[in-house]
C-alpha cells in the first residue's frame, strides 16, 4: 500500500501541493473559526460543524439504540455547535441497512431523548446551548435500500453492484410522488423531537441525488433540469410549509458524481456522453462542471433553504472522491489519485458554490484527511471566502471533542487523530450481525467500545491487513 501522510508540519504539505499544482491553503490564525453566525434569525456560537456519521446502531424498528446516545452525548460535549444529525429514512423500505435510523409515531419520542440528551451534554460541558443547532437529516437510499433496490433510474455504470441487475424495475412516477407526504410527515415528527434544521439529503447517489442526474429516465422525473428536479422541488415546497418559522432547511449535496471504479483502481469502462450524471462534463467525466449544480442551488434558495452542506461521490462505487484516504475500505480499491488531489477537489468546489452565493451558509468537506492541519486549512478556507463552516465526519468518531481541544490545548489530541484508515466504513460494510449490521465508530481511538466490535468482524470473516494507528511520538500527522 502506498504511504502518503508523512507531513511533520504545514510547509511539508505546502511543498506538497506546489508540486501537486494544487491549491490548499493555510492560516494559523484560527481566529475566523470562532467567529458566531447569524442564520436566519437563528444563532450560531462558532464555524465548527460535526457532519452526519451513520452508527448503524439503532434498533431494528427504527428507534436510536444505545450506542447512537452514546455517540450524541460525546458530540455534544465536543464544542461543534453545527451538529449535523446522521441519515433517517422517512419510509422503512428505503433503510440502507436493517439499524438505520427512522422516524415515525412509535420512536419520535427517542428522538426528543437523542436531542435533548446532546444538549444537555453541551450544557454539561460548561455551553451555552442557544447557539447550538441539531439537525436530522431526511433520507431515502434509493438503489441502496437494504430490503431491494429501489431505483430512480437505470445507470450502465452501477449494473451488478448491490443487487442491481439491467432488469431491476424502476420507481414510478406515483411511487415517487407519494414521497411527497412522507416527507412532510418525517419532518412533523422532526419537528416536535426538536431538532433546529432538516437537511433533505440529495447526496452519495441515495434517491434525490440519482434524480439529479436522471437524464435517461422517462417520464415527469427525467431528462431536463426542471424534470429532475421537481420531486426535490415539490417536497421542498411541502416541508417548508409545515416547518415553524425557527426551524432551518438544509440540504446535503452533491455536487460532482464521478465514474464508478473497480477493484484495481481504475474506472470502470464507459462511453461518452454518459447515460446520467450529475455535477460533471458528460463528455469528460472527471471534469466537474458545476452550471447545473450551482442553478439548482439558487432556485433552492429561493425555496427556502438557507443551509448547504457540500459533498460529492458514491462511498460504494467510488469513495476515494468523497472521502481521500490513507487505506481503502474494505470494498475499495488502491487510491487512484494522490488523496490531497481529493482534498483539493473539495475545497475547489465548495468555493465555486460559496463564491456563487456570498451570503449563503456553505459548509465544507473533505477536512479528516489532513489530520492536525485541518484547522489551518479550515481558517484559511473561511479567511478566503471560500466556505462559511468547517465541517468534520470520520474525526468526530475519532475525537469527538476537537472542538475543545483546539479552544483549550490550541492543538488536536494527537494520540487520537484519525488517520483516514477505514476502519469505520469497515465496520458499516460487515453484516454478519444477528441483526444485520454491526455498529460503527472507531475501534483504534475508541477502543474501549469498538474495539471488542472490531475482534468479532475480524472473527467472522477473513482477515484484513489493516495498519496499527501510529503512537503519539511516532505520528505520521
Amino acid at each position: 500500500m502506498a504511504t502518503f501522510f508523512h507531513y511533520k508540519t504545514i510547509a511539508d504539505i505546502e511543498a506538497e501541493n506546489a508540486r501537486l499544482g494544487i491549491d490548499l491553503r493555510f492560516s494559523e490564525d484560527l481566529a475566523p473559526l470562532w467567529q458566531p453566525l447569524e442564520i436566519a434569525g437563528r444563532r450560531l456560537g462558532n464555524r465548527w460543524c460535526i457532519h452526519p456519521m451513520e452508527g448503524c446502531d439503532g434498533e431494528l424498528d427504527g428507534r436510536p439504540g444505545e450506542l447512537t446516545f452514546r455517540r450524541y452525548q460525546r458530540f455534544g460535549a465536543g464544542g461543534a455547535k453545527l451538529i449535523w444529525g446522521e441519515a433517517c429514512a422517512v419510509v422503512q423500505e428505503s433503510r440502507a441497512t436493517p439499524r438505520q435510523l427512522w422516524l415515525n409515531e412509535q420512536t419520535v419520542g427517542d428522538f426528543a431523548r437523542l436531542v435533548d440528551t446532546c444538549r444537555q451534554a453541551h450544557r454539561q460541558a460548561g455551553e451555552n446551548d442557544n447557539d447550538l443547532l441539531i439537525g436530522l437529516q431526511l433520507t431515502h437510499s434509493g438503489r441502496y435500500s437494504y430490503p431491494r433496490p429501489l431505483l430512480a433510474t437505470h445507470d450502465p455504470l452501477l449494473v451488478g453492484r448491490y443487487g442491481v441487475t439491467a432488469e431491476t424495475p424502476l420507481l414510478s412516477d406515483d411511487d415517487l410522488l407519494r414521497l411527497v407526504d412522507a416527507y412532510v410527515a418525517a419532518a412533523r415528527l422532526a419537528v416536535q423531537a426538536g431538532f433546529d434544521f432538516l437537511d433533505i439529503k440529495q447526496c452519495h447517489r441515495y434517491l434525490f441525488s440519482e434524480l439529479l442526474g436522471a437524464r435517461n429516465r422517462p417520464g415527469r422525473f427525467g431528462g431536463s433540469l426542471e424534470n429532475r428536479t421537481r420531486l426535490i422541488r415539490l417536497v421542498l415546497e411541502a416541508v417548508r410549509a409545515v416547518l415553524p418559522s425557527h426551524v432551518l432547511l438544509a440540504t446535503r449535496i452533491n455536487v460532482y458524481d464521478g465514474i464508478p471504479y473497480q477493484a484495481n483502481g481504475q474506472p470502470v469502462p464507459f462511453t461518452t456522453p454518459l447515460a446520467n450524471g450529475w455535477g460533471m462534463n458528460l463528455d469528460d467525466p472527471f471534469q466537474p462542471d458545476l452550471r447545473e449544480p450551482i442553478e439548482w442551488i439558487g432556485q433552492m434558495r429561493a425555496l427556502g433553504v438557507v443551509l448547504v452542506n457540500i459533498s460529492m461521490g458514491n462511498p460504494y462505487a467510488q469513495p476515494h472522491i468523497g472521502r481521500p484516504f490513507e487505506y481503502p475500505p474494505p470494498d475499495g480499491y488502491p487510491a487512484p489519485e494522490h488523496p490531497l488531489v481529493g482534498v483539493d477537489r473539495h475545497f475547489r468546489l465548495t468555493a465555486a458554490v460559496q463564491q456563487a452565493f456570498p451570503d449563503l451558509v456553505v459548509v465544507g468537506t473533505g477536512y479528516s484527511y489532513l489530520q492536525e492541519f485541518f484547522p489551518y486549512a479550515g481558517a484559511a478556507n473561511i479567511r478566503d471566502a471560500r466556505v462559511t463552516c468547517v465541517g468534520l465526519g470520520r474525526l468526530s468518531l475519532a475525537q469527538p471533542d476537537w472542538v475543545r481541544q483546539l479552544r483549550e490545548h490550541g492543538r488536536l489530541d494527537r494520540k487520537r487523530i484519525c488517520r483516514t484508515f477505514s476502519y469505520c466504513t469497515a465496520l458499516m460494510r460487515a453484516k454478519q450481525h444477528p441483526l444485520g449490521q454491526f455498529p460503527t465508530g472507531c475501534p483504534p481511538f475508541d477502543k474501549e467500545v469498538y474495539g471488542p466490535i472490531w475482534k468479532q468482524v475480524q472473527a467472522l470473516q477473513p482477515p484484513r491487513r489493516t495498519p496499527e494507528p501510529p503512537p503519539a511520538e511516532s505520528s505520521s500527522a
